[in-house]
């Protein structure tokens, strides 16, 4: 098991709820988002979007805070294990904002909350021993009972020959030499605080903090003189953060000044929040630490970490993929303001959104014109027999991933609330049905905040018929939409699918749907999924495949949809598509309901028959398609 950790970080975790607006008191925030924080756990999330395999020990209470924490921290990629649910306590909060590039106002709520109650009972040395290196941060050195249990972790760590790391991460409240609403302050005094550090120093081959976290580590607020004054008690590498003057490494004797050391290249961009910027600063650094690169190396990549932090909303959220990194460090800064870098946000966004479906199986019945139109269908109806299809699907899924469902908000809300936290991918129509120029649902209102409604794992779906040969009014007044549509997902975090059927709307040959493609990515146009009407041709999807893969390395993949075909010609479509890697199962709908809403209308059926009959199908189709995409891996190999 030696090895299968890259680290381990040790300490507070926290839910973030981060003032929604900039420039404002936070006593006049007027919505918060909700990310994960504690600089242990940033730093764990930040070094796996870096491709390191991290863990964290920290320890949630046994609600649902707690469970937001541990199910973020696994789609983020962190070994959970070490995270102990506290039945007794809480799990901490903190309320941040933003209100200029010095001010950062914010409250910890953190009164016995559930990590100050990790023991030294939690900690589990076959754990440590899993990993290459353990790093921990000050907080959990401010108290007798959580610091036993880090200086347990860091005495296993030593004895098994880990590499150890401290964030000093001085918070003075928290170490009660502040206030409560002192929550922003960097640097206060405290001779008892510094003699609690020194005595642990000597445990760190690397020691990180700013130039106020070194004076309260070595007693002085003479930057020189508390450097030499920690490097008295530890060998470690002593790396000092100098806000826009970069950062420093010294591995042995201080200089006589701070422009002496080790340093890295640093990036001039815009400070929006400087919140977070160090945890962001430190996954960059032990991803080059880790990685054996030298010290300016591992600096360069801190820097730029700690750059992208401070440019963003939010704290883990900002944080960088490798593949951000890497482009970032190779293209170069084309605006300060990196939030705002449209090519940069597009690869963030695309190589750090939660989740994996290499498999959709996906059943649609977000259908409403075609519902609406089955004798005996009231609305009511409608929404009672989507709930069948609900239960078709999990019946048929069997809690097994890779399954999901298309359902509307009109007439299907109460499946869509049934669905949420079973494991289903779950896309969500907006399109009034039939419209072409393209028109919106209500529910999503003229300005579009509707969206502001949804949950995060609903994926917005837009059905756009449109074609390359549409007037030039037309092709406007839709693109206008769809554009407008585009943002406002991405401004609410928001996946968004885009569905086209250029045969509804003019001819089409093979390549009439790679054109389409193409015109959305020239307008800005960046879609997770993409859905499409089966193309019997292999030069077609040859061409559609390679208009989305050469403008978006990143995407989720196609969908294929069936157009209410019979199944035989559907499983005929499904073999030709499957040779495809970029396409990824189907949403089809009809093909599996349309017989049992005809009997359930007509009251031929019953409940559960439908259920029954529509699972049936959808269990075929689901069959079909993986014996087809079996068939395509087998013969590639």
């Amino acid at each position: 098991m030696a090895g299968r950790l890259d680290l381990i970080t040790i300490g507070r975790s926290s839910v973030d709820l981060y003032g929604g607006q900039i420039g404002g008191r936070l006593e006049d925030m007027r919505s918060f988002d909700k990310y994960i924080g504690g600089s242990p756990t940033n730093i764990a999330c930040g070094t796996a979007r870096l491709g390191l395999k991290s863990a964290v020990i920290t320890a949630v209470g046994d609600e649902h805070m707690g469970r937001f924490i541990r199910e973020e921290l696994q789609r983020e990629g962190v070994d959970t294990r070490g995270v102990k649910t506290d039945p007794e306590r809480l799990t901490a909060l903190v309320l941040l904002g933003i209100r200029d590039r010095e001010q950062f106002p914010l409250i910890f709520y953190r009164e016995n909350c559930a990590d100050m109650g990790l023991t030294v009972e939690d900690i589990d040395p076959a754990f440590i021993r899993e990993a290459r290196a353990l790093v921990a941060t000050g907080t959990h050195l401010s108290h007798p009972q959580v610091e036993a249990a880090v200086l347990k972790a860091l005495t296993i760590a030593r004895e098994a020959g880990l590499q150890t790391a401290l964030d000093i991460d001085y918070r003075p409240n928290l170490w009660g030499v502040a206030g409560h609403g002192e929550g922003e302050s960097r640097f206060v005094e405290s001779a008892r605080v510094t003699a609690k550090l020194q005595s642990t120093l000597h445990l760190f081959d690397l020691i990180v903090g700013t130039e106020e976290e070194f004076h309260i580590a070595g007693g002085s607020t003479d930057t020189l003189a508390a450097l030499r004054a920690v490097r008295a008690v530890s060998s470690a590498t002593l790396v000092c953060k100098r806000g826009a003057a970069g950062a420093v490494a010294f591995t042995g004797a201080i200089p006589d000044s701070l422009d002496a050391g080790e340093t890295g290249p640093g990036f001039p961009i815009e400070v929006f929040n400087v919140l977070g910027a160090g945890d962001g600063f430190m996954s960059g650094l032990l991803k080059g630490w880790l990685d054996g690169e030298d010290w300016p190396s591992a600096l360069k990549y801190a820097n730029a970490c700690g750059a992208f932090a401070v440019s963003r909303h939010g704290c883990t959220p900002a944080y960088p993929s490798l593949a951000e990194l890497r482009f970032f460090l190779s293209r170069g800064i084309r605006r300060p303001d990196l939030r705002n870098d449209a090519e940069l946000e597009q690869i963030h966004w695309s190589t750090t959104r939660p989740g994996n479906w290499p498999a959709m199986r996906v059943f649609a019945f977000d259908h409403r014109r075609q519902l609406e139109d089955i004798p005996g269908a009231t609305p009511e109806g409608i929404g009672r027999f989507k709930e069948l299809c609900l239960d078709a699907t999990l019946k048929v899924a069997a809690g097994r991933p890779g399954y999901g469902l298309l359902c509307d908000g009109r007439l299907g809300r109460e499946a869509l609330y049934r669905a949420a936290g079973q494991g289903l991918w779950i896309g969500r129509p907006v399109e009034w049905p039939g419209s072409r120029p393209l028109t919106l649902e209500p529910e999503i209102g003229p300005d579009f905040g509707g969206l502001a409604e949804w949950p995060r794992e609903h994926v917005v779906k837009v059905l756009c018929f449109c074609h390359p040969d549409d007037d030039a009014d037309l092709r406007a007044e839709q693109e206008a939409v769809v554009t407008r549509l585009f943002h406002a997902c991405r401004r609410n975090r928001l996946e968004f699918l885009l569905e086209v059927i250029p045969s509804k709307a003019g001819p089409v040959d093979d390549d009439t749907t790679a054109a389409v493609i193409r015109r959305f990515y020239e307008i800005g146009i960046y879609p997770d999924w993409w859905k499409l009407e089966p193309m019997t041709s292999d030069a077609a999807w040859r061409r559609t495949c390679a208009a989305i893969e050469e403008n978006d390395a990143h995407t989720r993949g196609i969908v294929v949809l069936g157009l209410g075909a019979e199944e035989a010609a559907l499983a005929d479509s499904l073999a030709i598509a499957a040779r495809y890697p970029l396409v990824k199962g189907f949403a089809v709908g009809r093909t599996i309901y349309a017989a049992a809403a005809e009997g359930y209308f007509a009251g031929r059926l019953g409940a559960d028959e439908a259920v029954a009959e529509m699972a049936d199908i959808y269990d075929r189709l689901c069959r079909t398609w993986d014996r087809a995409r079996q068939g395509m891996k087998e013969k590639v190999a």
